[in-house]
Order: C-alpha cells, then sequence, then structure tokens
C-alpha cells in the first residue's frame, strides 16, 4: 500500500534563492532562505495547514520584513533543557537512553517550530509536530511518548520561569491519538520467547551470553538488573537467593528491587562466581552487546536451518516467557512481584508480602 502523502508541507529554497513551501499546488515563498524570518512564516503556514484553514497567501509577499518575537524561541528552551538532561539522566555516572529518547522526540519540534516563540507554540502547533512524527512512521505509542517528552520541555521551562504557566496549560489540552483513529500503526504485542526459540540459538553464542540467556529466563530480570549483579550483592543464606539491586529502573523514584533466584539459576550463577572476587560483575558485557548477540544468533540459526527459520526474538522477551509461567502457575501478583512492577514503597509489610511471593515463585520456578 502506497504511503500517505507527508501532511506537513516541506520548507524548501525556490530557483530565486528564497525560502518557499508549497501547499495545494502553489509555492508561497516566505523571504530570505534560512532566516529566521522566514522559517517563523514557515511555522505559521504549517500550523495553519495541518489544522485545516485557509493560507493567506498574500501575508507571504509581504513590503515590509516580518516582525519577530524577541522572546525566548523554541530553539533557545530546547537547548537549554537538553543541556540540563544531559546531567539528570545518568545512571552510573553514564547518560541513560532517555537522553536519546529526548533528542528523537524534539527534532520535528526544532525542524518545524525552532525560531517561534516558546509562548507563541500552542495546541495546533503542537498537533503538528504530532503529524510530522506520524509521517516519520513512528508507531502510535511512541508518537504519544514523545509528544508527552515534547510537553514535558515546556514543563521544565515553566518550573524555570523560561516559559507562561497558560502555555503549558494550552499544550496539556492536546488528546493523546487513540487507536484505529490514526495513521499512526500499533505495533503487534511483543510474544513471550519459546523454549524452542531460546534452545535454537545456544549453538551461535558463547558460554557468557548462555548462561546469561539462562539466568534471565529462570529469574524474569531485566537484562540490565543481571548485567550489574556482583558476588556481593546475592544474599545465598537461604534456599532461594536474593539479590539486592542498586542500580535499578525505578531506584531514582526511592524503590527498591530485589530478585529472587531459584535452583536452576543458582546452579549457573554458582559456577560463574567460584572465581570472581565480591565486588567484580558476574556478567561482564554491555545491554546492547547481549542484544546484538542474540539478535545474530538467530540470524547465524536461520541462515543454517532454511526450512525451520524461528521468529527474531529479544532477550526483554525472556521477561514475558517468565510472566507466562508464572501467572498460569501463581496468578498476576505473583508475576508483579517477580517482575519488580509492584511499588515497593507503599509500606514496609506490603513490600515484605510482595517479596515472599516472588521467593515462592523462585522457588518452584527459578
Amino acid at each position: 500500500m502506497a504511503r500517505k502523502a507527508n501532511p506537513v508541507p516541506s520548507y524548501l529554497q525556490h530557483s530565486s534563492g528564497q525560502a518557499r513551501v508549497r501547499v495545494d499546488g502553489r509555492d508561497i515563498l516566505l523571504g530570505e532562505y534560512n532566516s529566521k524570518e522566514s522559517r517563523v512564516r514557515y511555522a505559521e503556514i504549517v500550523a495553519q495547514v495541518v489544522s485545516g484553514q485557509t493560507v493567506q497567501t498574500c501575508t507571504a509577499r509581504r513590503s515590509k520584513p516580518v516582525e519577530t518575537d524577541s522572546r525566548l524561541t523554541v530553539n533557545e528552551l530546547v537547548a537549554a533543557y537538553l543541556s540540563w538532561a544531559d546531567g539528570h539522566y545518568l545512571k552510573n555516572g553514564k547518560p541513560t537512553s532517555e537522553i536519546h529518547c529526548l533528542k528523537s522526540a524534539v527534532k520535528p519540534l526544532v525542524d518545524l517550530f525552532g525560531f517561534t516563540a516558546c509562548d507563541a507554540f500552542g495546541p495546533v502547533a503542537l498537533k503538528a509536530v504530532r503529524e510530522q512524527m506520524i509521517s516519520n512512521g513512528w508507531c502510535r505509542k511512541t508518537v504519544n511518548r514523545n509528544v508527552g517528552r515534547v510537553r514535558a520541555v515546556f514543563r521544565w521551562g515553566v518550573e524555570n520561569e523560561m516559559a507562561q504557566p497558560a502555555t503549558l496549560q494550552r499544550l496539556q489540552a492536546v488528546a493523546p491519538i487513540l487507536a484505529g483513529r490514526t495513521e499512526a500503526p500499533d505495533n503487534a504485542p511483543r510474544q513471550p520467547a519459546t523454549d524452542e526459540q531460546v534452545a535454537a540459538v545456544r549453538p551461535f553464542v558463547s558460554d557468557l551470553i548462555w548462561d546469561l540467556i539462562q539466568v534471565q529466563r529462570a529469574t524474569g530480570a531485566r537484562g540490565g538488573e543481571l548485567l550489574s549483579m556482583t558476588p556481593a550483592a546475592v544474599d545465598k543464606s537461604k534456599s532461594v537467593w536474593l539479590y539486592s539491586v542498586e542500580n535499578h529502573k525505578t531506584a531514582h523514584h526511592g524503590h527498591s528491587r530485589t530478585i529472587a533466584i531459584g535452583p536452576r539459576a543458582q546452579e549457573v550463577l554458582q559456577a560463574r562466581m567460584q572465581e570472581l572476587g565480591d565486588d567484580e560483575l558476574v556478567f561482564p558485557i554491555r545491554r546492547d552487546s547481549y542484544t546484538t548477540a542474540v539478535a545474530r544468533a538467530v540470524e547465524k540459526y536461520n541462515r543454517t536451518h532454511p526450512n525451520k527459520p524461528i521468529e527474531v526474538w529479544s532477550p526483554h522477551q525472556l521477561r514475558h516467557a517468565k510472566a507466562h509461567e508464572i501467572r498460569e502457575r501463581f496468578g498476576l501478583e505473583h508475576v508483579q512481584a517477580t517482575l519488580g512492577h509492584a511499588e515497593f514503597s507503599m509500606s514496609e509489610r506490603y513490600a515484605q508480602a510482595t517479596l515472599g511471593r516472588a521467593v515462592e515463585a523462585a522457588a518452584v520456578t527459578g
């Protein structure tokens, strides 16, 4: 099926050297190419087009230069926000993946409305940015998350008195796009990695990767949680070991995370920990290298078994497989406890009860 034309017209250069934008088959001249005035005019027209308004082409040929707002621009706000984010989204002194997501989210914003004054950026402009995200081929949930990130830029601006509260209030009026009511696709739900898929990659991965796969499948832990594991962080005093994760996904919210380790995972970890110091990493590998190793193993398997290929799977699908197994045997509360989805910060008593479910599940399945 042919892809629908991008509803956001492009900023282009006319043969005369001026900037232009094509609307309904007609070029509108905007002034000097790459000038602030032409960019501001372009943003005005984009907002009109996406909102279905009639574009007033005569205003593009003004005898006087376009008067631009001297207040803080979107470009300046985004630059200040990203500078702050570089120091905020860190874990163990390294940037988290959120930095990459933020930069991706704000690119359509600065491309379309970078020279617009912050407080002139409203709901219609935000919907134009959203249309550009959809035209980029992003799925619906990604578009909604990234619109939220754009709003977060303005929320930070309000917090630091760089934007007016009314600006953020207007942007919050833009509702998320709903399934079946948008051109943005919905990705199919991620399925658990099957035992057959997991076993297929064994001949094509190193012992380190295979051990990591086994432990993640047995515990349902996140890959990043296992990659930060050291022998000192594992309490082996009881039949089910307890791994206290120091740097986990929700640590910055004050939540704790303890992973219960049953006999299957213990067997693998015992062999790996025998010659390690207390503070050495049990799995000395980067998360992206782990994911890449699995993807390459699947590719190698499919090349050698062309008549019986398997679907590509990622390490995170091992968590889904564990969740499915525990739900079938115990129920949703045990899934929440094992995977760390429960709110452990609610009370001491609740935390201990939840951990008890995780221990019970690990003793049988882990």
